[in-house]
């Protein structure tokens, strides 16, 4: 396991926010050359979702998809919303779009659904963005994405998976530790009170959510340290990583800092900073191997807790397809941004990739 000391971070001076050069790949040929995109998004109802927490996580959907939508015309491509809902192939065979932006996240209320998308697409040969389905079978089950780290020695916090109610914590995991549903993102199931002391508490909370939520949980020890958000973005050309710091607002209410279900409706809860350079260079060469092990494509967030007392940089959480569109309100967008890369970029770049691959180079001026 490779550790890098950091112990300096803690009173050397916060680097100058300024904002590295990125170049991202684009081809203004290629991307003329998109008849119809189409931007896929989940149908979202209440009902399907086990808590109205869970709802609330998924239904701005919507009003992304149509906000990407807005972005490919002002880049000159031709773009429309498709609800994934039962008739969202039909709709797919009678339009013949050449791509699919792929931002379905849960069919019927369900993470494990969303493989059914890609799935359906690699049937009738449309292309598509994002992660396939195998990507998306491991992205999006942390017990999953914690054993392939773990093979391929990549820095995750030890764990243990949990799927029935009453099952004992054990003892040898370390305190304190963090209770996490094992399917869905948008921190769903974390509250600021999700970090326990005790054995005893955390096996509360683990039952208390596999009730809820009638899934498996994962707890977790709780790395104390700085958390990073580490995009990976494939151009074509190569795989960039983008990092940014969270810094939390303290409070007397919250004696752990880190990224809760409650944070997202707080627009002070935290703000992002260039990471110390230490700690950039020791999470991008893992994010890189994550991206390529974990099969994620065109670009994925990972969460990183860098441990004070040893420098290193525990991988917590992996999104395949994490939320993408052009409100900096989405951490994607908000990490690219404070690098100096602008959505509209990304989105170019992303759609000249695969325009370059769906066209024959033969077939461009």
């Amino acid at each position: 396991m490779v550790t890098t000391d950091l112990t300096a971070v803690e009173v050397a001076p916060k680097p100058k926010q300024d904002k590295p050069s990125h170049r991202l790949a684009v081809d203004k040929a290629a991307l003329k050359k998109l008849r119809l995109v189409a931007v896929a998004y989940s149908h979202v109802k209440v009902a399907w979702f086990p808590t109205q927490e869970a709802y609330e996580a998924e239904v701005e959907v919507e009003q992304r998809a149509r906000d990407v939508v807005v972005a490919l015309k002002k880049l000159g491509v031709k773009a429309k919303a498709y609800r994934a809902d039962r008739y969202f192939m039909a709709k797919l065979l009678v339009d013949q779009p050449d791509l699919v932006l792929n931002l379905v996240d849960t069919l019927r209320g369900s993470d494990a659904l969303q493989t059914s998308i890609p799935g359906a697409l690699e049937l009738t040969g449309v292309p598509y963005t994002g992660a396939g389905m195998r990507g998306l079978v491991v992205g999006n089950d942390r017990n999953l994405v914690k054993e392939v780290l773990d093979a391929n020695d990549i820095p995750t916090p030890p764990f243990q998976f949990v799927t029935r109610r009453g099952t004992r914590i054990r003892d040898d995991l370390g305190l304190p530790l963090i209770v996490k549903l094992n399917e869905g993102g948008g921190s769903v199931g974390i509250d600021n009170a999700a970090v326990k002391e005790t054995y005893e508490a955390a096996q509360q909370q683990a039952d208390m959510l596999i009730g809820a939520y009638k899934m498996p949980v994962v707890v977790e020890r709780f790395i104390e340290g700085p958390e990073i958000t580490a995009v990976a973005f494939d151009d074509g050309e190569r795989v960039h990583v983008f990092c940014a710091e969270k810094v939390f607002k303290e409070t007397e209410e919250r004696k752990y800092l880190f990224t809760s279900f409650e944070s997202y409706n707080d627009p002070e809860c935290y703000q992002y900073i260039l990471p110390d350079p230490a700690i950039t260079e020791a999470v991008t060469g893992y994010t890189r191997r994550a991206f390529e092990v974990l099969r994620c494509r065109d670009y994925a967030k990972f969460d990183v807790r860098i441990d004070v007392a040893t420098g290193t940089p525990y991988f917590t959480d992996a999104n395949p397809n994490t939320a993408f569109g052009p409100s900096l309100g989405l951490p994607m967008t908000e990490v690219l941004q404070m690098h100096g890369i602008k959505f509209s970029k990304v989105l170019a770049s992303l759609m000249s990739k695969h325009a370059r691959r769906i066209y024959a180079p033969a077939q461009l001026p």
